[in-house]
């Protein structure tokens, strides 16, 4: 924000610099010139381009009203000091955006606009964009297999809505905005979340699923699921936290309404990051394997970079689902690769290189074993 010294009212002592803002009063409109009192003998004029850029803003101003806007000109052939009241609010306006991010204020948008990846607002002005990611949990939306134009559906409910929100960053040389949003319910939450630290592991319930990963609500430590007081938290499980095994999607290995005990990995910017697999035995730190040894998998999925292969255990009740991969480069061409294997059949492979701390196997085909299932 502008202090004092930087926003001035010009007096006979001095003349007008290029660049500084000034402030004045609206003397009055003559077609599309606009005319401001800037103090004795001196009057400035918005006219041209500056009046195009500014016509939103300047249909709402009476005689009368204070301004306050940049000098383009410090007196041009007619005598008039040349203004531009837009850069004038854009200036004040990245002051304003940079007080906001150091403070962590939170204050109240209202979305104008939607797309794909979340929703659009404007700060004095300046375009601010709030990303679906960084909407709450409450207002996520928790569409199945992320499908994007039933995301879209979803986002275009908020049209005209206000929300809370916090500037998560900016960029004034791009003119960019960031905003996270801060749910009505936010206070309560964020002293709750301020009671959890990275280690703890809570108990909730599945309450949705997406493309990424699957939320969870959970009640605070120490709280009961009587108690109607505590706020109810929700994290955000990652794909790749739900299990040890690979996933395309989560409900694979979650469902809606299942109950889950999780561990907290992270809690960032109010929100928390969950983690079923932290509590689960990793198969990999089972498998008395090494390089060199010839093991028995299914192929379940060809790549343009090689082939999935799922392993097949003797003696294991419980199959683990542990793939590795035979890169592309092993059959030539990717052609030659589906030619020598089929999804759903079972062969003979060797082990080329086994890092289980890694979760990493990288193969080569023996020979066919088993036609199919």
């Amino acid at each position: 924000m502008k202090t004092e010294e930087t926003i001035k009212t010009v007096d006979t002592l001095r003349v007008p610099q290029k660049g500084e803002i000034l402030e004045g009063t609206v003397i009055a409109q003559d077609g599309m010139s606009f005319f401001v009192d800037l103090g004795p003998c001196k009057v400035g004029i918005i006219f041209g381009q500056e009046y195009q850029k500014a016509r939103s803003i300047l249909k709402n101003l009476k005689a009368g009203d204070k301004i306050s806007a940049k000098v383009k000109e410090a007196e041009n052939e007619e005598g008039y000091v040349e203004l531009s009241i837009k850069e004038a609010m854009e200036e004040t306006t990245w002051e304003k955006i940079k007080e906001l991010k150091e403070a962590q204020e939170v204050f109240k948008v209202r979305i104008s606009k939607v797309n794909k990846g979340g929703l659009i607002t404007e700060i004095s002005g300046i375009p601010a964009f709030l990303p679906t990611s960084q909407l709450s949990p409450v207002n996520f939306p928790k569409v199945p297999q992320g499908d994007k134009t039933e995301i879209l559906k979803k986002l275009q409910l908020f049209m005209g809505k206000d929300l809370m929100t916090k500037v998560l960053d900016y960029d004034e040389r791009a003119g960019q905005i960031i905003l996270t949003e801060q749910s009505q319910e936010g206070e309560n939450i964020q002293k709750a979340i301020q009671d959890l630290k990275v280690g703890d592991i809570v108990e909730g319930m599945i309450s949705g699923i997406v493309d990424f990963g699957a939320f969870v609500k959970f009640s605070p430590a120490g709280t009961e699921e009587s108690d109607q007081a505590a706020p109810l938290l929700e994290g955000l499980a990652h794909i790749s936290e739900l299990d040890w095994q690979l996933i395309e999607n989560p409900s694979q290995v979650v469902k809606i309404g299942q109950k889950v005990k999780a561990k907290i990995i992270d809690i960032a910017q109010g929100r928390v990051s969950l983690s079923l697999k932290a509590l689960k035995t990793d198969p990999w730190q089972e498998l008395e394997l090494k390089t060199g040894d010839e093991v028995k998998g299914k192929v379940v999925k060809f790549n343009t970079f090689g082939v999935f292969v799922q392993l097949v255990l003797p003696q294991k009740e419980s199959q683990p689902k542990i793939q590795g991969l035979i890169h592309i480069s092993e059959f030539g061409t990717e052609e030659k690769m589906k030619e020598a294997l089929e999804i759903d059949k079972e062969y003979n492979f060797q082990i080329l290189s086994f890092q289980p701390q890694r979760h990493w196997m990288s193969l080569r085909l023996k020979q066919a074993v088993k036609t199919g299932n």
